[in-house]
C-alpha cells in the first residue's frame, strides 16, 4: 500500500475535481489522518446515475443524507426523502454552532456556516403532514399485488381486472372500487361479459383476493388510496432559488414496511410515466432518496423486481436520480446494485459469521486501492466517515477514498411539535390534498349497472311468467289489475257516451217537432 501523502492528494484531485458544480462530501483520510487538500466531491451532473448510501446503524447514514440534501437544495435541485423516525424536520432550522462542528468544518476545508432550507412535510395518514394519496389505477396490479401478498395466479387475475377497468373507462380510485369490480366480474353479470376476452375468474380466486383486500383495510392501510391523488410534479419545487426538500414522515406507520416502501416505488413509477425525456443534464431535476431500501426487496416477486429494475435503469433519462439507503450493499439485488454508480459506504460490523460474509461480499464490489486494505477500512471507520467511490464528470468510477464527511448545517433532529404543526399548516398543499374527495368512480358505476341488470332481469321474469299463464289458460291470458281497471274504465266511458248521444238526439228531435 502506498503511504505517500503527496501521491494520495494528487490521485484524489485527479478523480474528484469535476469541472462543473458539485456536492462537497469531505476530505480524504490516509494513515488515520485527515488530508484537507484531498477533497472528495460528487459532480451534480452525475447525480442522476443513482447511488447507494450504506452502513451499520449509528454510523451516520442519516447525516450523510442530510448534508447531500442540503447542498442539492443550495444548487436549486429539489429533493424527496423518507423521514423514518420523524427527525429530519430540523432541516427547516439553521444548526447551532459548537466547537465540534467548527472543528469538523476546518478539518475538511469547508467552514461550518449554519443554514436553513425550505421543506414540505407529507404523511401517508395525514396526521404528520399533508396527506399523500394515490388512485388504485395509478398504483397498478404489480405493486398492489405486493401489498396484498398475492401469488402469481392471483396477480394475473388482478392484472386482468385492471385491464378490463382501463378498457371500459372504469375509474379505480379506492379499494371499494376494486372490491365492487371484483365481485361484478366474478359472480355478477360481468362474469359472462369477460369470459371470452379476459378469461373467467374462479370464485375461489376472487374470494382469496377479496379477503386480502379486507385484511389490508382492517390494518388501516386503505387510506392511501383515494382522491385527490398526489401529483408527483409537486415534488419539483423551488423557493428563493433553493430546491424544496420534501419529507415523507412515516414514523406512525413504521410497522407497515410493505406499505411505505411500495408507495415510494409507486411515486418513482409515476415520475417515470409523467416526466418527459431530457437526456443528460448539468444537474438533475429531482433526487429521490429511498431509505430503508432493503424492505423493498425482501420477498419481492419476479414481476415486482422486473418493475424496479426497469424504473431504475430508465428514470435517469427523465432527469431523476435515485439513492438507495440501507445497512449493507448486499441488501440490494445485483441487477439493481450494478446501476448505482455512486457509493457512500459507512462502517460495517463483523460480529457474527453472517456479518463477516456480508463484509467479504461488500469488499468485492469495490475496485482495488493502492492506499487501503478495503476490509480493514470498512470495519475501522468512525462516525461521520465513509468509504467513497463515485462517477466523475466523464462517467468513470473514481479512486476509492476513506472520507471524513462535511458536517450538516441545519439542525440535526426534529423541530419542536408546535413549530412542526405550523410548518404543516402553512403549506400551500394542505388545501389541495388534505381533505379526501369522494367523486363518482367504479363502485357507483357498477351499482348503477347492477340496478339496470336487476330491473331488466325482473322484467324478463315477469314476461316469462305471463307467457306461462297464457299457455295454461288456453291462450287467454289473465289480466293484470292495471289492465282490468283500464278495460273497465273504457267500458264505462262507452256506456256513458252512448247515453249522452241518445239524450242529445232525442232533444234535437223533440225540438224539431215542437217547431212544426
Amino acid at each position: 500500500m502506498e503511504t505517500n501523502e503527496s501521491a494520495f492528494i494528487e490521485r484524489v484531485k485527479s478523480s474528484y475535481s469535476p469541472k462543473g458544480a458539485s456536492i462537497q462530501l469531505g476530505a480524504g483520510i490516509l494513515n488515520g489522518h485527515i488530508v484537507t487538500d484531498a477533497r472528495v466531491n460528487l459532480a451534480l451532473k452525475m447525480m442522476n446515475r443513482h447511488g447507494l448510501i450504506a452502513g451499520a446503524t449509528g454510523t451516520g447514514k442519516t447525516r450523510t443524507l442530510q448534508l447531500i440534501a442540503e447542498q442539492l437544495s443550495d444548487a436549486g435541485v429539489p429533493v424527496f426523502m423518507l423521514d423514518v423516525k420523524g427527525d429530519l424536520s430540523g432541516l427547516a432550522e439553521p444548526g447551532v454552532t459548537n466547537p465540534a462542528l467548527l472543528e469538523r468544518g476546518e478539518a475538511v476545508g469547508v467552514p461550518f456556516v449554519p443554514a436553513s432550507f425550505p421543506i414540505e412535510l407529507f404523511s401517508l395518514t395525514g396526521k404528520l403532514g399533508t396527506s399523500m394519496r394515490i388512485k388504485v389505477s395509478d398504483f397498478g396490479p404489480v405493486l398492489l399485488s405486493r401489498i396484498l401478498d398475492l401469488n402469481d395466479t392471483q396477480t394475473g387475475v388482478l392484472a386482468a381486472i385492471f385491464k378490463y377497468a382501463d378498457d371500459t373507462k372504469l375509474p379505480l380510485v379506492d379499494l371499494n372500487d376494486l372490491k365492487k369490480l371484483l365481485s361484478y366480474l366474478s359472480e355478477g353479470p360481468g362474469a359472462e361479459e369477460i369470459k371470452d376476452d379476459y378469461g373467467k375468474i374462479s370464485t375461489s380466486t376472487a374470494g382469496t383476493i377479496l379477503r386480502k383486500i379486507v385484511a389490508v383495510e382492517q390494518q388501516g392501510l386503505a387510506h392511501i388510496f383515494g382522491e385527490t391523488a398526489f401529483d408527483v410534479k409537486d415534488l419539483i419545487n423551488k423557493v428563493d432559488g433553493k430546491g424544496v426538500i420534501s419529507l415523507l414522515n412515516i414514523s406512525d406507520v413504521q410497522d407497515q414496511p410493505l406499505l411505505f416502501s411500495t408507495f415510494l416505488l409507486s411515486l418513482l413509477a409515476q415520475l417515470f410515466k409523467t416526466l418527459p425525456e431530457v437526456g443528460d443534464l448539468d444537474q438533475p431535476k429531482l433526487v429521490f432518496f429511498f431509505d430503508e431500501a432493503h424492505l423493498l426487496f425482501n420477498g419481492a416477486s419476479k414481476a415486482f423486481m422486473s418493475q424496479i429494475e426497469q424504473i431504475v435503469r430508465l428514470i435517469r433519462s427523465k432527469g431523476v436520480g435515485v439513492f438507495f439507503c440501507t445497512q449493507a450493499s448486499t441488501d440490494i439485488p445485483e441487477s439493481v446494485l450494478g446501476q448505482l454508480g455512486n457509493r457512500v459506504q459507512h462502517a460495517l460490523r463483523a460480529f457474527t459469521p453472517n456479518d463477516a460474509e456480508n463484509l467479504r461480499k461488500t469488499v468485492k464490489t469495490y475496485p482495488h486501492s493502492d492506499f487501503y486494505a478495503i476490509d480493514s477500512v470498512l470495519t475501522s471507520l468512525g462516525i461521520g466517515q465513509a468509504l467513497i467511490t463515485v462517477l466523475n464528470d466523464k462517467g468513470i468510477p473514481t479512486e476509492v477514498v476513506a472520507t471524513h464527511l462535511v458536517p450538516a448545517r441545519a439542525v440535526m433532529g426534529p423541530v419542536p411539535s408546535a413549530e412542526y404543526q405550523q410548518l404543516v399548516q402553512q403549506s400551500s398543499f394542505v388545501e389541495k390534498y388534505q381533505e379526501r374527495q369522494e367523486n363518482r368512480s367504479a363502485a357507483e358505476i357498477i351499482e348503477e349497472k347492477m340496478v339496470t341488470f336487476q330491473t331488466k332481469k325482473a322484467q324478463e321474469e315477469a314476461q316469462k311468467e305471463a307467457a306461462k299463464v297464457n299457455r295454461s289458460s288456453g291462450g287467454r291470458a289473465r289480466q293484470t289489475p292495471l289492465e282490468a281497471a283500464t278495460n273497465q274504465a273504457s267500458r264505462t266511458l262507452a256506456r256513458e257516451g252512448a247515453k249522452f248521444l241518445g239524450k242529445l238526439a232525442t232533444g234535437i228531435l223533440n225540438s224539431f217537432f215542437k217547431k212544426k
